[in-house]
């Protein structure tokens, strides 16, 4: 009378509801949602914002290119002075 009865344990593989692959199937289909939702929330910049920002990443693009450029040509005579190498 006195006995507490503790619940049996369920089987492997169904603790939380649904074998394995059921349960890796709602964890894909929760997964494509979530992106669903995250996708949803994106604002698209419009076509004069599109333009804008495109100019500013090649302007970009080139300076950094630019200053590399310099760099390398800067260092590699440097280099070519510092060993003897008159040209």
């Amino acid at each position: 009378m006195g006995q507490t009865r503790t619940p049996s344990k369920p089987a492997k593989g169904t603790e939380r509801g649904g074998n394995r692959v059921s349960r890796w199937f709602r964890a894909i289909g929760l997964f494509v949602s979530q992106i669903l939702d995250e996708l949803r929330k994106v604002v698209r910049p419009t076509r004069n914002e599109l333009w804008n920002y495109t100019i500013v990443v090649i302007v970009f693009v080139t300076v950094m290119m630019a200053i590399v450029s310099g760099l390398d040509f800067g260092f590699s005579k440097l280099i070519a002075l510092v060993l003897g190498d008159g040209s």
